[in-house]
Protein backbone atom coordinates (compact mmCIF):
# COMPACT_ATOMS: atom_id res chain seq x y z
CA UNK A 1 0.00 0.00 0.00
CA UNK A 2 2.71 2.64 0.94
CA UNK A 3 4.59 1.91 -2.03
CA UNK A 4 1.45 2.61 -4.20
CA UNK A 5 1.25 5.90 -2.28
CA UNK A 6 4.97 6.12 -2.91
CA UNK A 7 4.14 5.69 -6.55
CA UNK A 8 1.26 7.70 -6.75
CA UNK A 9 3.04 10.48 -5.57
CA UNK A 10 6.13 9.74 -7.81
CA UNK A 11 3.56 9.91 -10.11
CA UNK A 12 1.85 12.93 -9.35
CA UNK A 13 5.18 15.03 -9.10
CA UNK A 14 6.54 13.35 -12.54
CA UNK A 15 2.98 15.02 -14.07
CA UNK A 16 2.98 18.10 -12.18
CA UNK A 17 6.77 18.76 -13.73
CA UNK A 18 5.42 17.80 -16.46
CA UNK A 19 2.73 20.58 -16.04
CA UNK A 20 4.94 22.81 -14.83
CA UNK A 21 7.69 22.23 -18.05
CA UNK A 22 4.82 22.62 -20.47
CA UNK A 23 3.40 26.13 -19.08
CA UNK A 24 7.08 26.82 -18.88
CA UNK A 25 7.55 25.72 -22.42
CA UNK A 26 4.31 27.74 -23.08
CA UNK A 27 5.12 30.59 -21.24
CA UNK A 28 8.16 30.72 -23.18
CA UNK A 29 6.97 30.10 -26.02
CA UNK A 30 4.55 33.04 -25.81
CA UNK A 31 6.89 35.06 -24.48
CA UNK A 32 9.00 34.38 -27.65
CA UNK A 33 6.31 35.39 -29.94
CA UNK A 34 5.23 38.70 -28.32
CA UNK A 35 9.26 39.61 -27.86
CA UNK A 36 9.73 38.22 -31.79
CA UNK A 37 6.70 40.08 -33.11
CA UNK A 38 7.52 43.39 -34.82
CA UNK A 39 5.78 46.44 -33.56
CA UNK A 40 4.96 49.71 -34.58
CA UNK A 41 7.48 52.31 -34.17
CA UNK A 42 7.10 54.78 -31.45
CA UNK A 43 7.30 57.99 -32.28
CA UNK A 44 10.85 59.26 -31.10
CA UNK A 45 10.73 63.43 -33.06
CA UNK A 46 7.98 65.74 -32.58
CA UNK A 47 7.09 67.92 -34.84
CA UNK A 48 4.82 70.14 -33.28
CA UNK A 49 6.57 73.52 -33.13
CA UNK A 50 9.96 72.47 -34.70
CA UNK A 51 11.65 73.87 -37.66
CA UNK A 52 11.35 71.69 -41.00
CA UNK A 53 13.66 72.37 -43.92
CA UNK A 54 12.30 71.23 -47.23
CA UNK A 55 14.17 71.31 -50.13
CA UNK A 56 12.51 71.33 -53.64
CA UNK A 57 9.90 72.78 -52.19
CA UNK A 58 7.95 74.14 -54.87
CA UNK A 59 8.24 70.32 -56.65
CA UNK A 60 5.36 67.93 -56.44
CA UNK A 61 5.91 66.08 -53.58
CA UNK A 62 7.72 68.93 -52.09
CA UNK A 63 4.51 71.11 -51.82
CA UNK A 64 2.23 68.38 -50.91
CA UNK A 65 4.36 67.49 -48.00
CA UNK A 66 4.31 71.01 -47.04
CA UNK A 67 0.35 71.30 -47.60
CA UNK A 68 0.14 67.98 -45.70
CA UNK A 69 2.18 69.34 -42.54
CA UNK A 70 0.73 72.87 -42.10
CA UNK A 71 -2.95 71.04 -41.88
CA UNK A 72 -1.60 68.42 -39.38
CA UNK A 73 1.06 69.54 -36.87
CA UNK A 74 0.64 72.71 -35.30
CA UNK A 75 2.59 75.95 -34.86
CA UNK A 76 5.44 73.97 -37.60
CA UNK A 77 7.75 76.51 -39.18
CA UNK A 78 8.55 75.04 -42.49
CA UNK A 79 11.18 76.66 -44.29
CA UNK A 80 11.12 76.21 -48.34
CA UNK A 81 13.80 76.35 -50.82
CA UNK A 82 13.45 75.87 -54.43
CA UNK A 83 15.33 77.14 -58.01
CA UNK A 84 12.15 77.51 -59.77
CA UNK A 85 14.17 75.72 -62.67
CA UNK A 86 12.18 75.33 -66.36
CA UNK A 87 12.92 71.73 -66.67
CA UNK A 88 8.75 72.19 -66.99
CA UNK A 89 6.27 74.26 -67.06
CA UNK A 90 6.81 76.74 -64.11
CA UNK A 91 3.05 78.10 -63.82
CA UNK A 92 2.86 74.84 -61.98
CA UNK A 93 5.34 75.86 -59.59
CA UNK A 94 3.83 78.71 -59.04
CA UNK A 95 0.72 77.85 -58.33
CA UNK A 96 1.66 74.76 -55.75
CA UNK A 97 3.71 77.67 -54.00
CA UNK A 98 0.04 80.17 -54.27
CA UNK A 99 -1.35 77.15 -52.78
CA UNK A 100 0.96 77.19 -50.27
CA UNK A 101 1.26 80.53 -49.18
CA UNK A 102 -3.11 80.93 -48.95
CA UNK A 103 -2.88 78.15 -46.04
CA UNK A 104 -0.06 79.45 -44.56
CA UNK A 105 -2.46 82.89 -43.65
CA UNK A 106 -5.36 79.86 -41.96
CA UNK A 107 -2.88 78.18 -40.34
CA UNK A 108 -0.84 78.23 -36.94
CA UNK A 109 2.44 77.93 -38.10
CA UNK A 110 3.90 79.73 -41.17
CA UNK A 111 5.97 79.32 -44.06
CA UNK A 112 9.00 80.40 -45.64
CA UNK A 113 10.06 80.70 -48.97
CA UNK A 114 13.39 81.08 -50.11
CA UNK A 115 14.45 81.27 -54.23
CA UNK A 116 17.49 79.28 -54.51
CA UNK A 117 19.48 76.47 -54.97
CA UNK A 118 20.70 73.62 -52.77
CA UNK A 119 23.88 73.65 -54.58
CA UNK A 120 24.46 77.12 -53.22
CA UNK A 121 27.05 75.62 -50.59
CA UNK A 122 27.26 79.34 -48.70
CA UNK A 123 23.26 79.69 -49.12
CA UNK A 124 22.54 76.32 -47.49
CA UNK A 125 25.14 77.60 -44.60
CA UNK A 126 23.58 80.29 -43.94
CA UNK A 127 20.19 79.36 -43.79
CA UNK A 128 20.78 76.47 -41.24
CA UNK A 129 22.66 79.21 -39.30
CA UNK A 130 19.66 81.41 -39.49
CA UNK A 131 16.75 78.74 -39.37
CA UNK A 132 18.65 76.19 -37.67
CA UNK A 133 16.19 73.02 -38.78
CA UNK A 134 15.56 70.37 -36.26
CA UNK A 135 13.78 68.07 -39.36
CA UNK A 136 15.03 67.76 -42.65
CA UNK A 137 13.53 67.04 -45.79
CA UNK A 138 15.35 66.68 -49.35
CA UNK A 139 13.11 65.99 -51.74
CA UNK A 140 15.06 68.90 -54.41
CA UNK A 141 16.67 66.87 -57.14
CA UNK A 142 16.36 67.33 -61.21
CA UNK A 143 13.98 64.42 -61.88
CA UNK A 144 13.69 62.53 -65.11
CA UNK A 145 15.52 59.04 -66.18
CA UNK A 146 15.51 59.75 -70.05
CA UNK A 147 16.56 63.38 -69.29
CA UNK A 148 19.50 62.49 -67.51
CA UNK A 149 20.98 61.21 -70.79
CA UNK A 150 20.57 64.59 -72.56
CA UNK A 151 21.67 66.73 -70.14
CA UNK A 152 23.77 64.97 -67.31
CA UNK A 153 25.56 67.85 -65.75
CA UNK A 154 22.06 69.00 -63.95
CA UNK A 155 22.12 65.88 -62.46
CA UNK A 156 25.73 66.04 -60.66
CA UNK A 157 25.20 69.71 -59.90
CA UNK A 158 21.41 68.92 -57.53
CA UNK A 159 21.76 65.22 -56.78
CA UNK A 160 25.38 65.22 -56.15
CA UNK A 161 26.41 68.50 -55.18
CA UNK A 162 22.97 69.70 -53.93
CA UNK A 163 22.60 66.66 -51.53
CA UNK A 164 26.10 66.91 -50.37
CA UNK A 165 25.91 70.57 -49.02
CA UNK A 166 22.58 69.76 -47.42
CA UNK A 167 24.61 66.23 -45.46
CA UNK A 168 27.52 68.83 -44.62
CA UNK A 169 25.48 71.69 -43.18
CA UNK A 170 23.35 68.52 -41.29
CA UNK A 171 26.74 67.63 -39.85
CA UNK A 172 28.06 70.60 -38.91
CA UNK A 173 24.19 71.64 -36.91
CA UNK A 174 25.66 69.54 -34.35
CA UNK A 175 28.88 71.91 -33.82
CA UNK A 176 29.32 73.69 -30.74
CA UNK A 177 27.41 71.23 -28.39
CA UNK A 178 23.93 72.36 -30.72
CA UNK A 179 21.04 69.73 -30.45
CA UNK A 180 21.18 70.16 -34.59
CA UNK A 181 19.58 68.09 -37.03
CA UNK A 182 17.05 65.07 -35.43
CA UNK A 183 15.75 63.30 -38.50
CA UNK A 184 16.88 63.93 -41.89
CA UNK A 185 14.94 62.26 -44.62
CA UNK A 186 15.61 62.16 -48.24
CA UNK A 187 14.28 60.73 -51.64
CA UNK A 188 16.04 58.21 -53.07
CA UNK A 189 13.88 56.12 -56.28
CA UNK A 190 13.02 52.99 -57.32
CA UNK A 191 14.91 53.80 -60.69
CA UNK A 192 18.20 52.20 -58.39
CA UNK A 193 16.64 48.56 -58.56
CA UNK A 194 17.93 49.42 -62.83
CA UNK A 195 17.12 46.06 -64.71
CA UNK A 196 16.62 43.40 -61.53
CA UNK A 197 14.86 40.46 -62.40
CA UNK A 198 13.78 39.87 -59.04
CA UNK A 199 9.74 40.88 -57.73
CA UNK A 200 8.82 42.95 -56.10
CA UNK A 201 11.67 44.67 -55.36
CA UNK A 202 13.01 44.94 -51.72
CA UNK A 203 15.24 46.90 -50.16
CA UNK A 204 17.59 44.31 -49.16
CA UNK A 205 17.93 43.38 -52.78
CA UNK A 206 21.30 44.33 -54.65
CA UNK A 207 21.17 47.23 -56.00
CA UNK A 208 24.56 48.16 -58.09
CA UNK A 209 23.82 48.09 -61.59
CA UNK A 210 22.24 51.17 -62.26
CA UNK A 211 20.97 51.57 -66.02
CA UNK A 212 20.73 55.78 -66.10
CA UNK A 213 22.90 58.33 -64.49
CA UNK A 214 19.57 59.24 -63.00
CA UNK A 215 19.68 56.14 -60.74
CA UNK A 216 23.28 56.63 -60.19
CA UNK A 217 22.68 59.39 -58.60
CA UNK A 218 20.34 58.03 -56.64
CA UNK A 219 22.65 55.60 -55.54
CA UNK A 220 25.44 57.77 -54.92
CA UNK A 221 22.74 60.18 -52.36
CA UNK A 222 22.24 56.48 -50.74
CA UNK A 223 25.83 55.55 -50.43
CA UNK A 224 26.67 59.61 -49.23
CA UNK A 225 24.10 59.62 -46.43
CA UNK A 226 25.07 56.18 -45.17
CA UNK A 227 28.99 57.47 -44.85
CA UNK A 228 27.82 60.81 -43.05
CA UNK A 229 24.80 58.78 -40.58
CA UNK A 230 28.04 56.47 -39.82
CA UNK A 231 30.80 59.11 -39.31
CA UNK A 232 28.56 62.06 -37.61
CA UNK A 233 25.82 60.44 -36.07
CA UNK A 234 23.16 61.73 -38.11
CA UNK A 235 19.79 59.98 -38.10
CA UNK A 236 19.31 59.47 -41.99
CA UNK A 237 15.69 57.93 -43.87
CA UNK A 238 16.05 57.78 -47.21
CA UNK A 239 12.52 56.91 -49.47
CA UNK A 240 12.54 54.79 -52.54
CA UNK A 241 9.79 56.32 -54.32
CA UNK A 242 7.47 54.42 -57.45
CA UNK A 243 5.77 56.38 -59.76
CA UNK A 244 4.30 59.36 -57.96
CA UNK A 245 1.23 61.05 -59.74
CA UNK A 246 -2.01 63.18 -58.91
CA UNK A 247 -3.10 66.58 -59.68
CA UNK A 248 -0.88 69.31 -60.66
CA UNK A 249 2.00 66.86 -60.93
CA UNK A 250 4.82 66.30 -63.43
CA UNK A 251 3.87 67.34 -66.84
CA UNK A 252 7.27 64.90 -67.58
CA UNK A 253 5.61 61.57 -66.26
CA UNK A 254 3.32 59.50 -68.19
CA UNK A 255 -0.22 60.03 -67.23
CA UNK A 256 0.18 64.36 -67.68
CA UNK A 257 2.19 63.95 -71.04
CA UNK A 258 -0.13 61.51 -72.49
CA UNK A 259 -2.95 64.03 -71.13
CA UNK A 260 -1.28 67.07 -73.16
CA UNK A 261 -0.75 65.51 -76.16
CA UNK A 262 -4.38 64.10 -76.46
CA UNK A 263 -5.51 67.13 -75.56
CA UNK A 264 -4.04 68.86 -79.41
CA UNK A 265 -4.68 65.91 -80.70
CA UNK A 266 -0.73 64.23 -80.83
CA UNK A 267 0.10 60.59 -81.01
CA UNK A 268 0.82 59.00 -77.65
CA UNK A 269 3.98 56.56 -77.88
CA UNK A 270 2.95 53.48 -75.58
CA UNK A 271 6.70 52.43 -74.63
CA UNK A 272 8.05 48.77 -74.81
CA UNK A 273 4.74 47.57 -77.18
CA UNK A 274 2.43 48.15 -73.53
CA UNK A 275 4.23 45.69 -71.87
CA UNK A 276 5.45 47.59 -69.12
CA UNK A 277 4.18 47.79 -65.40
CA UNK A 278 4.10 50.14 -62.94
CA UNK A 279 3.94 50.74 -59.36
CA UNK A 280 1.46 54.35 -59.49
CA UNK A 281 1.33 55.82 -56.32
CA UNK A 282 -1.26 58.56 -55.58
CA UNK A 283 0.32 61.66 -54.30
CA UNK A 284 -1.62 61.58 -51.09
CA UNK A 285 -0.49 58.54 -50.14
CA UNK A 286 2.74 59.21 -50.68
CA UNK A 287 2.58 62.49 -48.50
CA UNK A 288 1.00 60.60 -45.50
CA UNK A 289 3.25 58.16 -45.65
CA UNK A 290 6.33 60.94 -45.72
CA UNK A 291 4.97 62.77 -42.69
CA UNK A 292 4.81 59.04 -40.51
CA UNK A 293 8.27 58.51 -41.45
CA UNK A 294 9.45 61.87 -40.09
CA UNK A 295 8.35 61.28 -36.62
CA UNK A 296 10.73 57.78 -36.32
CA UNK A 297 14.33 58.70 -36.93
CA UNK A 298 15.86 55.89 -37.23
CA UNK A 299 17.80 54.00 -33.87
CA UNK A 300 21.27 52.53 -34.08
CA UNK A 301 21.68 49.22 -36.33
CA UNK A 302 23.68 46.41 -35.54
CA UNK A 303 26.46 48.74 -36.83
CA UNK A 304 25.63 51.27 -34.50
CA UNK A 305 24.70 53.84 -37.40
CA UNK A 306 21.47 55.60 -37.55
CA UNK A 307 20.37 55.05 -41.10
CA UNK A 308 17.37 53.30 -42.66
CA UNK A 309 15.64 53.00 -46.40
CA UNK A 310 12.10 51.85 -46.94
CA UNK A 311 10.28 51.19 -49.99
CA UNK A 312 7.51 53.36 -50.71
CA UNK A 313 5.03 52.46 -53.54
CA UNK A 314 1.40 51.23 -54.66
CA UNK A 315 2.14 47.55 -54.09
CA UNK A 316 0.18 46.83 -57.34
CA UNK A 317 1.98 47.07 -60.55
CA UNK A 318 -0.54 48.25 -63.21
CA UNK A 319 -0.37 47.35 -67.08
CA UNK A 320 0.35 50.35 -69.02
CA UNK A 321 -2.06 49.58 -71.43
CA UNK A 322 -4.80 49.37 -68.55
CA UNK A 323 -3.48 52.87 -66.84
CA UNK A 324 -4.13 54.36 -70.36
CA UNK A 325 -7.46 52.68 -71.10
CA UNK A 326 -8.80 54.01 -67.60
CA UNK A 327 -7.01 57.76 -68.33
CA UNK A 328 -9.11 58.26 -71.24
CA UNK A 329 -12.22 57.11 -69.92
CA UNK A 330 -11.53 59.22 -66.68
CA UNK A 331 -10.62 62.18 -69.06
CA UNK A 332 -13.77 62.02 -70.76
CA UNK A 333 -15.96 62.07 -67.44
CA UNK A 334 -13.66 64.96 -66.88
CA UNK A 335 -14.93 66.85 -70.14
CA UNK A 336 -11.30 66.94 -70.97
CA UNK A 337 -11.68 64.87 -73.96
CA UNK A 338 -15.01 65.08 -75.72
CA UNK A 339 -17.15 61.92 -75.20
CA UNK A 340 -16.58 60.56 -78.59
CA UNK A 341 -12.83 61.45 -78.99
CA UNK A 342 -11.01 58.07 -80.96
CA UNK A 343 -8.65 57.15 -78.61
CA UNK A 344 -7.35 54.49 -80.47
CA UNK A 345 -6.12 56.87 -83.80
CA UNK A 346 -4.06 58.99 -81.16
CA UNK A 347 -2.02 55.70 -79.83
CA UNK A 348 0.98 54.22 -81.28
CA UNK A 349 2.87 51.31 -79.20
CA UNK A 350 6.87 51.75 -79.94
CA UNK A 351 9.80 49.76 -78.58
CA UNK A 352 12.27 50.54 -75.01
CA UNK A 353 13.08 53.82 -74.38
CA UNK A 354 16.92 53.74 -73.04
CA UNK A 355 17.65 54.19 -69.51
CA UNK A 356 13.87 52.42 -68.46
CA UNK A 357 13.03 49.51 -67.16
CA UNK A 358 9.79 46.90 -67.91
CA UNK A 359 8.47 46.66 -64.45
CA UNK A 360 8.44 48.60 -61.20
CA UNK A 361 7.03 46.61 -58.32
CA UNK A 362 7.62 47.90 -54.41
CA UNK A 363 7.77 45.57 -51.42
CA UNK A 364 6.22 47.78 -48.95
CA UNK A 365 6.35 45.17 -46.40
CA UNK A 366 8.57 47.05 -43.79
CA UNK A 367 6.74 50.10 -44.29
CA UNK A 368 3.73 48.80 -43.21
CA UNK A 369 5.52 46.66 -40.24
CA UNK A 370 6.90 50.23 -39.12
CA UNK A 371 4.19 52.23 -39.68
CA UNK A 372 0.96 50.72 -40.28
CA UNK A 373 1.19 52.32 -43.92
CA UNK A 374 -0.43 51.28 -47.13
CA UNK A 375 -1.37 53.04 -50.26
CA UNK A 376 -5.33 53.39 -49.87
CA UNK A 377 -6.08 54.84 -53.31
CA UNK A 378 -6.95 53.00 -56.34
CA UNK A 379 -5.65 54.25 -59.96
CA UNK A 380 -9.17 55.15 -61.42
CA UNK A 381 -9.52 57.36 -58.42
CA UNK A 382 -6.44 59.04 -58.21
CA UNK A 383 -6.61 59.41 -62.47
CA UNK A 384 -10.35 60.65 -61.89
CA UNK A 385 -8.65 63.07 -59.44
CA UNK A 386 -5.96 63.63 -61.54
CA UNK A 387 -8.48 65.03 -64.85
CA UNK A 388 -10.69 66.95 -62.92
CA UNK A 389 -8.03 69.14 -61.58
CA UNK A 390 -6.57 69.19 -64.86
CA UNK A 391 -10.00 70.40 -66.22
CA UNK A 392 -10.18 72.71 -63.56
CA UNK A 393 -6.53 74.34 -64.21
CA UNK A 394 -6.60 74.21 -67.79
CA UNK A 395 -10.16 74.74 -68.85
Amino acid sequence: MQNHHMLLSLCLLYATGFACMKIQRMIYHKDKIITGEKKMLKKNVELDGKTIFVTGAAGFIGSNLILMLMKNIQKVHIVGIDNMNDYYDVSLKEFRLNEMKELDALMSGDFTFIKGSIADKALINELFVKYKPQVVVNLAAQAGVRYSIENPDAYIESNLIGFYNILEACRHSYDNGNSGVEHLVYASSSSVYGSNKKIPYAVEDKVDNPVSLYAATKKSDELLAHAYSKLYGIPATGLRFFTVYGPAGRPDMAYFGFTNKLVKNEMIEIFNYGNCKRDFTYIDDIVTGVQAILQCAPLPNEDGVKYKIYNIGNNQPESLLDFVAILQEELKAANVLPEDYDFESHKKLVGMQPGDVEITYADVSELERDFGFKPATSLREGLKRFAQWYKKFYG
